[in-house]
């Protein structure tokens, strides 16, 4: 029997030292810590999206430079000339052609038009660009809470794996101890073995934690656009505090009151377009048939066109009628919005207290179970426990300290989204 528990014990020992070696990998030091604002900057610089908010607004500015360029003097140059022979009698009637006709005419023309007019044009470029803003607003949000959530969940695992890696350690010390416990025959080596399997569960568990959390960091440098495939700590992410604002003064209801904006003034140019239009015109150059005094035919003309709708069928009035209809959609969509987030923000604040109350709920138990441990722990030095219980002490409070990392994960969660609907 003897002969058998030192074989037993032997190659117990030597599984214990790749259990080691192992747990000396897993553990291995972190690189330079990052935090979440590192990630978040890192994903705003190379979001292409946002980019093209950006470029889009500038587009914008350059129409609103053409609007302007389209109502100063229009000068072009024009040149026709043409031939008409006759010959042995046939060709083209002088008296219609002349023979020819020959200009060269420098013309401009000039569009008058109100400034009210101009005014509202401009505007609705402003209109357009506020609106990109908005956009580009929300889309930034988009990107900070899926970098937030994502960063949250990889510091999570990295709790996670940082307690369990701690447990391991904590457990291969208590081997040593029952070890020599075990060869003195105080405790039987089938409960040394036990123990053993508990130790390599211990590893299993932090080898996939670990693995699960190079996943996690790989997901995160993605939607950042960095490229690392280091070993990273994160560091605990800096929440802002929950300031919970009214619906009128977020980012996401700005939208609805510039889409009125923006009807406004598409009512107001179809009125403008319905408005006489004045043009200015002017030309100077040559025009000569080259029949006669070719040489006096320099000259010029000028003029006004005035333009003025009478009858179009009613058009003018149908126009008016879908922009009504547009609004109505729109007032339609922002009351439901109005709803949705009311009952959102109501439903966040409810997960967020019961996730408070179970972390408060466990962390008392967790109490209890450490003083459990404790207590099994120095009853084994001297063989009054038994390590079945030992074991099944330690396992609860493994389960039980996860459940706290995993709703304070949760509860940051949550803090993410209360933060991501209150942007102004």
């Amino acid at each position: 029997m003897y002969k058998y528990c030192n074989s037993g014990l032997q190659k117990a020992l030597i599984h214990l030292t790749n259990l080691v070696v192992i747990s000396v990998l897993c553990s291995g030091a972190y690189a330079q810590s990052k935090s979440l604002e590192l990630f978040i900057d890192a994903a705003l610089n190379n979001s292409p999206l946002l980019k093209d908010y950006n470029n889009q607004a500038r587009s914008n500015l350059i129409d609103s430079l053409r609007i302007r360029a389209s109502y100063k003097p229009q000068i072009t140059g024009n040149s026709l000339n043409t031939y008409y022979p006759v010959i042995n009698g046939w060709g083209y009637d002088n008296i219609i052609t002349n023979g020819g006709n020959f200009s060269e005419l420098v013309g401009a023309t000039q569009k008058l038009v109100g400034r009210p007019n101009l005014q509202n044009q401009f505007e609705a470029i402003r209109l357009l660009n506020e609106g990109l803003t908005v956009s580009g607003k929300i889309s930034e949000q988009d990107l900070k809470k899926t970098i937030t959530s994502q960063y949250i969940t990889a510091y999570g695992t990295l709790q996670q794996f940082s307690y369990n890696n701690d447990m391991l350690n904590l457990l291969s010390k208590e081997e040593a101890i029952l070890k020599q416990l075990a060869e003195k025959g105080i405790y039987r080596e089938t409960d040394y073995l036990s123990f053993l399997v508990t130790l390599q569960q211990q590893l299993t568990q932090v080898s996939q934690i670990r693995l699960q959390y190079q996943n996690e960091c790989a997901t995160l440098n993605y939607l950042s656009g960095i490229v690392d495939t280091s070993f990273t700590a994160l560091e605990a992410p800096s929440l802002d505090t929950i300031m919970l604002r009214s619906i009128e003064n977020t980012v996401f209801y700005r939208q609805f009151a510039i889409d009125s904006l923006k009807l406004r003034n598409n009512d107001s140019q179809i009125d403008f377009s319905y408005k006489p239009k004045v043009n200015l015109y002017a030309d100077a150059g040559y025009i000569s048939s080259l029949m006669y005094q070719p040489y006096k035919n320099f000259g010029a003309s000028f003029g006004v066109s005035v333009a003025v709708p009478i009858y179009d069928g009613h058009q003018k009035k149908m126009q008016h009628e879908k922009i009504a209809i547009a609004e109505q959609t729109r007032q339609h969509y922002r009351d439901f919005f109005k709803t949705q987030y009311d009952q959102q923000i109501a439903q966040l604040l409810q997960q967020l207290r019961a996730s408070q109350e179970l972390i408060d709920q466990t962390t008392g138990q967790l109490k209890y179970t450490q003083g459990l441990i404790d207590a099994n722990k120095k009853l084994l030095q001297t063989g009054d426990a038994r390590i079945s219980d030992y074991i099944l002490a330690i396992g609860n409070y493994i389960t039980m300290h996860n459940v706290v990392i995993q709703n304070t994960v949760n509860k940051m969660q949550i803090i993410n989204q209360l933060n991501y609907w209150n942007r102004q």
